[in-house]
């Protein structure tokens, strides 16, 4: 493939920095075009070795990343929360999750079965004997955000050398630091050189070379709406599953249990400065119990720690740049100049945001359609379920929603009703296990990751069918 020498980048590396505070942490370099053609040639002969490692050696590097991720697990969760937005807390959870997702991928590597095929059921194939198995991709390249930098590389980096893959990672430039020190765990298995590489760059200096290039047989994106619909229409014939964030909603009705929900939907509100394709943007509480549950909400939320992520005792951190709070501070000024009303928040100060709620956000406001990205929610009062139901479907995303009530028949309903990949009852669009289907529905993208459904997804079948003599 030819390359265009005047989209190279200058620079050999890319500075990695607190976005707290600016400061320096490290580097990682900054490859170019011609970078990503020689990882591509790399990985096709990598392909050659991963396809034929046998189920017990994949199970076994999986394993051993595991368990030396969860032996250094300070030292990844201190990287985690000082390259990214996460607390020292939230930072812990998400090591603990992604060694459980190298777990999970272990043993995926042991179900990846296949199944006898029942050929005499067409008439003439009585004599016919077969079955299929799932064979690996070839070239898979994985593409993460900034968000969960650690554990969302592990979703597509797992499953993908469970299955036999090679494949090439490309994390976010904000945050390639502790996505390089999971492949350098990796590097000390006994998995072959080349099955795994990592390439750190800019996407418009080599995206484009990896997700067009026709050896390349998937490409997982996980990230904005705008990148995953650019990658959709250059893939060419190969796989692509995107996720790519969402607007989610909760419902709350009358009968629910409130402090069960305030708690469940405060977290989802604010966890991770609200920077999470799961963050509850919107909340629609039966009018019943509207100012109740509208007083206790703004209340947590005023009480909200921000500050030093390495502090025990803060509750959240900033957002990725104070490029990404100014987007969310010109959300909220828009919602305003349209007559919403501001409850609690609204602030800036760099790159941290107050956590902040709104309630009267009309539907021509940007912040009532889009994903907002931030730690910003939006309160609606409704009267009547079937009104709630329209309202939260009423966008263009659906990856998950929470429903809170004790009454099983309306859960049913409205969850049923629900335009989205996951319904959590009782719980918020914040709730997920690494190993249920996750993904979304209309703009949320396609496919479904967790490591049993991405494992599947990252091979094919192939059928076998022997017609015997008699």
């Amino acid at each position: 493939m030819p390359v265009n020498s005047n989209v190279l980048d200058e620079k050999s590396v890319i500075t990695v920095v607190d976005p707290q505070d600016g400061t320096y942490i490290n580097e990682v370099k900054n490859h170019n075009a011609v970078d990503a053609l020689k990882m591509i040639d790399t990985a096709v002969d990598a392909f050659n070795k991963s396809k034929i490692l046998p189920a017990h050696v994949r199970m076994s590097v999986l394993n051993k990343v595991a368990n030396a991720l969860f032996e250094q697990q300070e030292r990844f969760s201190q990287i985690i929360a000082r390259e990214g937005i996460k607390t020292i807390r939230e930072a812990r959870k998400e090591t603990l999750r992604c060694v459980d997702t190298l777990r999970l991928s272990a043993e995926e590597a042991r179900r990846l079965n296949g199944e006898t095929i029942s050929f005499d059921q067409a008439p003439g194939s009585e004599n016919r004997f077969g079955y299929f198995k799932q064979l690996p991709l070839g070239v898979i390249v994985a593409i993460t955000p900034f968000n969960d930098p650690l554990n969302l590389v592990a979703h597509k980096i797992g499953p993908a050398i469970a299955a036999g893959n090679s494949v090439i990672l490309m994390p976010h430039t904000e945050t390639p630091l502790v996505a390089k020190m999971l492949v350098d765990l990796f590097n000390n298995t006994e998995l072959p050189e080349g099955v795994l590489q990592l390439i750190t760059g800019h996407g418009d200096v080599i995206g484009d070379v990896l997700v067009t290039d026709p050896r390349v047989r998937m490409v997982s994106f996980t990230g904005g709406s705008a990148v995953g619909n650019n990658i959709l229409k250059k893939a060419g014939l190969k796989k692509v599953a995107l996720e790519l964030g969402s607007n989610c909603p909760a419902v709350v009705l009358a009968d629910a249990d409130i402090e069960k929900a305030l708690d469940a939907t405060v977290s989802g509100a604010f966890w991770a400065a609200g920077q999470n394709c799961l963050h509850v943007q919107r909340i629609y509480i039966a009018d019943p119990i509207y100012d109740q549950f509208s007083n206790a909400f703004c209340e947590r939320a005023n009480k909200i720690k921000m500050g030093d992520k390495l502090k025990e005792t803060t509750d959240m951190g900033p957002m990725i740049n104070a490029t990404a709070a100014q987007k969310v501070e010109s959300l909220i000024a828009d919602a305003l100049s349209k007559n919403a009303t501001l409850l609690c928040g609204g602030k800036r100060n760099g790159s941290y945001f107050q956590p902040t709620v709104l309630t009267d956000v009309s539907d021509d406001c940007f912040i009532a359609n889009e994903e907002v990205f931030g730690p910003v929610t939006i309160l609606y009062r409704f009267t009547d379920v079937d009104s709630a139901i329209e309202m939260a479907n009423n966008v263009d995303f659906g990856l998950q929603a929470g429903v809170f009530t004790n009454d099983m028949n309306l859960a049913f309903k409205v969850a049923d009703a629900l335009e989205c990949g996951g319904v959590m009852i009782n719980d918020s669009s914040d709730y997920r296990i690494d190993a249920m289907p996750f993904g979304g529905v209309k703009g949320s993208g396609l496919g479904r990751e967790g490591v049993a459904n991405t494992v599947r997804e990252m091979t094919e079948a192939k059928t076998y069918c022997f017609n015997l003599n008699t």
